[in-house]
């Protein structure tokens, strides 16, 4: 993860970036958005926790997916003083509602801590 990748500017961008990292297929790039110690509610029914545990199902998604992944445009961001967020989209497929935690870093640029990318209506099947 040596490459120099644009980081986001405000909890919006991370929806952004994903996307554009997911339909280049950057894992390494995918991992960048998450704080070294984020969990991910990835796969349905498990934790993946850890930049490197995520960049690993970031591959393996990459591998088994579509092309392009779909934009999401973002709902109102909820924050949390001026360095936590809650972020969501609503899925392109209308089956539920995508949500995030994230953080501000020391750098001002911001990283998910918490992630539940599946729509709730298929994470509880």
């Amino acid at each position: 993860m040596t490459e120099n990748r644009e980081r986001a500017a405000t909890p919006e961008d991370l929806t952004r970036l994903f996307v554009e990292r997911a339909n280049a297929r950057d894992a390494d790039g995918l991992a960048e958005l998450y704080a070294p110690d984020a969990v991910l509610a990835f796969p349905p029914g498990s934790a993946t926790v850890g930049r490197e545990a995520i960049r690993a199902a970031c591959e393996q998604m990459l591998a088994h997916v579509p092309l392009p992944f779909p934009r999401e445009e973002p709902l109102p961001t909820v924050h949390y003083g001026n360095d936590l967020a809650l972020t969501s989209t609503r899925s392109s497929d209308g089956m539920g509602t995508r949500v995030q935690i994230v953080r501000r870093e020391p750098d001002g640029s911001w990283v998910r801590i918490i992630d539940r990318p599946e729509p709730e209506a298929e994470a509880d099947r």
